[in-house]
C-alpha cells in the first residue's frame, strides 16, 4: 500500500503510540481566520442551482464562490551548473530527454505538459539557462508545483508543507494570473502544513467551514493544479472521516480525484467553504485512484494560527504507549465498552510516571474531555501548552481515579547512524552513499520491512540531495533491505541515466533523482 504526499512525496504508515499531536474542538470554537465554525445546513438547499436528471448537484455556484481563492504554487530551488536535483519531480532535470522519458513512462505523458521553457523559462540544457542563474556557478531551476489557497484579504495562504519544503523561491498565481513572490511564514512538518504570504491587499479569502460537521456521502469539491493545469475543478463524496493513517491526524477520506500539483489547495463543501487541506492519495501508479486524503480544517487551522504568531507549533507529551481497548480486554477489565487508552509502557521518570500512572492503566478522560477513540488521547495531550498541570482519569482495579498530569514540550528524535568513523565509501557505489544495516527495532518504529541508512556520502551526493541518516528504499524500483543488496544495485547503475531513490527522512519519503558520472 502506498500513500503519496503530492506532487510525489510518498506517506508510509506507521502504529501511533505516545506521539501527541493537534486537535481541537472546532464546533464550538472561534478561528482567529474567519467566523466562527458551524454546523453545515443543507447545502443543496442553500445552492439550489440546476441539477442533472439523475438529481446530482450543480457545482457551478459552489466555483465561482471559491475559484478566486483558490491559487498556483511554484517553487525554485538553487543548484549548481552540474545540474543535480536535490529532491520532489525532477524538474530540474527538464529539458533533458532521457530524464523527461524517464518521469513520462511512470507517470504518464502529461506529466510535463508543456515545454520547460515555455512554462518554466530556460531548462538546464537549453542555451540560454545562463541567464536564469542568480549568481555565478548556480542557477534556479523549478522544483514543484503545488497549489494553496486565500485565507485574508492581506496575502496569507495555506498550502502543504512539502509543496516549498527546501524551496529557495516561492512563485504564486492568482486566478486572474497576476504573480507574486511569496513568503514562507512558517511550516510543519507532522501535520504537511505551511503558511506563506504574499504583498497584496483585497485579495478573496475562502470562508472557513467546519471539519467537523462532514458527513459520510457529503458531496465535496477539489479544486488545485493537477500538473500544473490551474483552476482543475474536480469532485466527489466524503468516504471515511477520522481515517488514522498512523500519521497525526484524523484525516477527511474522499473519492475526489487528486493528483500531482493538488497538494495544499482547499477540498470545498457545498456551501463553498473550506473543510480540508488537500494532502496523500494513496496510489500505485503516481495518480489518483480515487482515495485522497485531505487535512480537516479544524486541525489546519489550530497549526496555522501557531505559525501566523510565532512561526513554529509547539506540541506536548505525557510519555506513554498506548493502544486500543480489544473486546475482551475491557470485558475482562470490567469496563462497559472500548472507549479509552489502554497504557502498555509508561516513560521512566516522564510527566506520567511522575503523575502515578502505570502500565495496564486505562486513560479514560483528559483534561475533562472523554477519550472516544484510543487515538484522540495524543491529539488532545499535543494541543494542550506544555507546563500545563491536566487531570487525568484512568481505570484501575476495579475503580476510576483522578490523577494529576504536568505535560511537557515534545523533543522530535530521529534514527541516527550508530557509525562513530568515516569510512570511505565504496568506489564501486555509483550513486555515493555508505549505508548500513537497520535492527529490527529501527525498521518497527518506523513501520518499514527493508532499508538501509546512510551513514556517509560524497561532494555529489549532497548536491544530488541526499543526507546523512537518510533510509533508502528503493532504488529504481528496485526494494533495498541489506546493504550486499544495495551496493549490488548501486554498482550497476549506468552512467549518465536519471536515477530516481525513494528516501525516507523525518517520517516521510520523497523521490530525489540523480545521474550517476562515472
Amino acid at each position: 500500500m502506498k500513500f503519496q504526499k503530492l506532487p510525489i512525496y510518498a506517506l508510509l504508515l506507521g502504529a501511533l503510540v505516545s506521539a501527541p499531536a493537534i486537535s481541537q474542538n472546532s464546533s464550538s470554537s472561534t478561528s482567529s481566520w474567519g467566523t466562527p465554525a458551524q454546523t453545515e445546513t443543507d447545502a443543496l438547499t442553500k445552492f439550489p442551482a440546476q441539477s442533472t436528471n439523475l438529481g446530482l448537484p450543480d457545482f457551478t455556484k459552489v466555483v465561482e464562490k471559491t475559484e478566486n481563492s483558490v491559487v498556483n504554487i511554484r517553487t525554485m530551488e538553487t543548484i549548481s551548473t552540474r545540474g543535480r536535483g536535490r529532491s520532489g519531480p525532477g524538474w530540474s532535470f527538464q529539458g533533458d530527454p532521457d530524464a523527461e522519458e524517464f518521469f513520462e513512462f511512470f507517470f504518464g505523458p502529461d506529466f510535463f505538459p508543456e515545454p520547460f521553457s515555455k512554462r518554466f523559462g530556460p531548462g538546464p540544457n537549453d542555451r540560454d539557462s545562463d541567464k536564469s542563474r542568480p549568481k555565478k556557478g548556480d542557477r534556479q531551476v523549478p522544483s514543484g508545483v503545488g497549489s494553496g489557497f486565500i485565507i485574508s484579504k492581506d496575502g496569507y495562504i495555506i498550502t502543504n508543507d512539502h509543496v516549498v519544503d527546501r524551496a529557495d523561491k516561492v512563485i504564486v498565481t492568482l486566478n486572474n494570473g497576476k504573480e507574486y513572490d511569496a513568503e514562507v511564514v512558517g511550516t510543519d512538518k507532522r501535520t504537511d502544513l505551511a503558511l506563506i504570504k504574499i504583498d497584496a491587499k483585497d485579495l478573496e479569502p475562502i470562508e472557513i467551514g467546519n471539519s467537523d460537521a462532514l458527513k459520510k456521502g457529503q458531496w465535496v469539491l477539489a479544486i488545485g493544479s493537477p500538473y500544473d493545469l490551474e483552476s482543475t475543478v474536480t469532485s466527489g463524496i466524503v468516504s471515511a472521516i477520522n481515517r488514522d493513517t498512523g500519521d497525526y491526524l484524523p484525516f477527511i477520506q474522499t473519492d475526489v480525484a487528486i493528483n500531482p500539483g493538488n497538494s495544499g489547495g482547499p477540498l470545498i463543501d457545498l456551501e463553498g467553504k473550506v473543510v480540508g487541506v488537500n494532502s496523500q492519495i494513496y496510489t500505485r501508479s503516481g495518480g489518483s485512484m480515487g482515495i485522497s486524503f485531505s487535512i480537516p480544517i479544524n486541525e489546519a487551522i489550530n497549526v496555522i494560527n501557531q505559525l501566523k504568531d510565532t512561526g513554529t507549533v509547539e506540541r506536548s507529551r505525557i510519555g506513554v504507549a498506548i493502544g486500543p481497548l480489544q473486546e475482551d480486554v475491557y470485558k475482562a477489565l470490567g469496563l462497559p465498552n472500548d472507549k479509552g487508552a489502554l497504557v502498555s509502557s509508561v516513560e521512566r521518570d516522564g510527566p506520567a510516571d511522575k503523575a502515578g500512572i502505570r502500565a495496564g492503566d486505562v486513560i479514560l478522560k483528559f483534561d475533562g474531555k472523554t477519550i472516544n477513540k484510543w487515538t484522540d488521547l495524543p491529539r488532545m495531550v499535543g494541543q494542550t501548552k506544555s507546563g500545563k498541570k491536566t487531570d487525568i482519569e484512568i481505570f484501575r482495579r476495579g475503580k476510576n481515579e483522578t490523577l494529576s498530569v504536568t505535560v511537557e514540550a515534545i523533543e522530535s528524535k530521529g534514527i541516527k547512524s550508530k557509525k562513530t568513523k568515516k569510512p570511505e565509501v565504496n568506489q564501486e557505489n555509483k550513486l555515493g552513499l555508505s549505508v548500513e544495516s537497520l535492527d529490527k527495532k529501527q525498521r518497527e518504529n518506523l513501520n518499514i520491512n527493508g532499508g538501509v541508512l546512510v551513514y556517509d556520502l560524497t561532494d555529489e551526493a549532497k548536491e544530488a540531495g541526499f543526507m546523512k541518516n537518510d533510509i533508502i528504499l528503493t532504488v529504481n524500483n528496485v526494494d533495498i533491505s541489506t546493504v550486499e543488496g544495495f551496493n549490488e544495485v548501486a554498482k550497476d547503475l549506468p552512467k549518465d541515466k536519471v536515477v530516481a531513490v525513494l528516501v525516507l527522512r523525518d517520517k516521510m519519503t520523497q523521490w530525489i533523482t540523480t545521474k550517476p558520472n562515472k
